[in-house]
């Protein structure tokens, strides 16, 4: 993938930089945002590793890390990014997302999820997108169904998080012959949101 810029009515998804990471660090200060998550960001250099990991990623195509960056205020509000993308299997998972919490319960998380699955829909033509999520994370999998993905299931045992509690995965996924659905759905949701 070439560098993507990503366009919509609220955010514009530009390609993740080194320069970035103050604009990053001031979004994610808040230790809400990291409850659910892999990351803990607890001072500027962990925001540096995480930028520094994302982009060694990138480097081996596995992923494609995005800066949400809010329109009307041109500020950085929050990150997302493709990974597990397999060319070969013509799949790729959307996740790592996080929003300052201010930006919750906006518009901006179904938009950018809009502009992401139409990307990798229309531009990239896969045949199955996943979104996965912590199974205590109730708030992202009421997000994530609000989006039209179907629930396939979870992961048991799936991942030690950084305290070292054990935590299952809820998996989600829109294939290609669902697009056309889940974009009206988006569509939809994006008019009544504004």
């Amino acid at each position: 993938m070439e560098d993507i810029q990503l366009l919509g009515e609220h955010v514009l998804l530009v390609p993740l930089k080194d320069s970035h990471l103050e604009g990053l660090y001031l979004a994610g200060q808040f230790q809400e945002i990291w409850t659910y998550t892999s990351a803990k960001i607890r001072s500027i250099e962990d925001m540096k590793q995480y930028i520094k990991q994302a982009l060694y990623e990138k480097i081996n195509g596995t992923q494609y890390p995005f800066v949400i960056i809010e329109k009307k205020t041109n500020q950085i509000i929050g990150s997302t990014r493709f990974l597990d993308i397999d060319c070969q299997q013509k799949r790729l998972e959307i996740g790592f997302t996080w929003l300052t919490p201010t930006k919750w319960r906006t518009p901006i998380n179904t938009e950018c999820k809009y502009l992401l699955l139409k990307f990798a829909f229309e531009q990239l033509s896969v045949n199955r997108v996943q979104i996965k999520t912590d199974h205590e994370n109730k708030r992202s999998q009421a997000a994530i169904e609000r989006l039209g993905a179907k629930k396939e299931g979870i992961l048991r045992n799936h991942m030690i998080r950084p305290n070292g509690t054990i935590r299952n995965t809820v998996i989600y996924s829109i294939i290609d012959s669902e697009w056309s659905d889940v974009k009206l759905r988006l569509e939809g949701l994006l008019i009544r949101q504004m």
